[in-house]
């Protein structure tokens, strides 16, 4: 917060890169059992070399994701970073699964789909085991729900995947991939 000439706080200025690195930062070493043994400076000097997936960090953090790292990619040196938000991200709701469900909607169709909205962004929408692995390392999605990739065979004939956690279980449900809901989005999974 800065304080303005009447004494009063104002937000400091948002979505700078260095604003992104601190919140990135912050998260990572609040939450050190989601990332067990790696280094924040080790994840810095990756990001560092990589401006492109910084924006597609900026897009998850701005969206409502509060992406943090989930895992390392031993063979190809690759961070994993996903979205850690509780809830399904708040700028990713109400909209359905993939383009086609979108365009075969004839009223009330809902602004972007799941799929559109991450590849715009640069990131891959969760698998249902990712998702699962995910919940691994919290409650995630106790009151909304996100869409998952969708195998072609479920999506050919109309349908799509999402999961949420309800009674302390994780469930995968279906649905027609042209429904939305205020409580669905998506979470997106990025390598750094």
């Amino acid at each position: 917060m800065k304080t303005t000439a009447k004494g009063t706080e104002s937000p400091a200025k948002a979505g700078t890169p260095t604003d992104l690195l601190k919140a990135l930062q912050g998260r990572f070493e609040k939450n050190q059992g989601r990332h067990k043994g790696l280094r924040w400076a080790d994840v810095l000097a990756r990001l560092e070399a990589a401006p492109k997936k910084l924006r597609s960090l900026e897009a998850m953090e701005a969206s409502g994701g509060e992406p943090d790292v989930i895992g390392h990619d031993g063979k190809t040196g690759e961070f994993i970073f996903c979205d850690c938000a509780p809830e399904s991200p708040k700028g990713r709701r109400s909209i359905c699964y993939d383009r086609e469900a979108l365009d075969g909607r004839k009223e009330n169709k809902p602004a972007d789909s799941a799929l559109n909205m991450a590849a715009t962004m640069g990131i891959q929408i969760l698998t249902v085991d990712q998702y699962r692995d995910l919940q691994q390392l919290g409650d995630f999605d106790t009151k909304t729900s996100s869409w998952v990739e969708t195998p072609a065979a479920i999506r050919k004939l109309g349908g799509a995947l999402f999961g949420d956690r309800r009674y302390n279980t994780v469930f995968t449900y279906h649905n027609g991939a042209e429904s939305y809901y205020a409580v669905r989005g998506f979470r997106g999974l990025l390598r750094v």
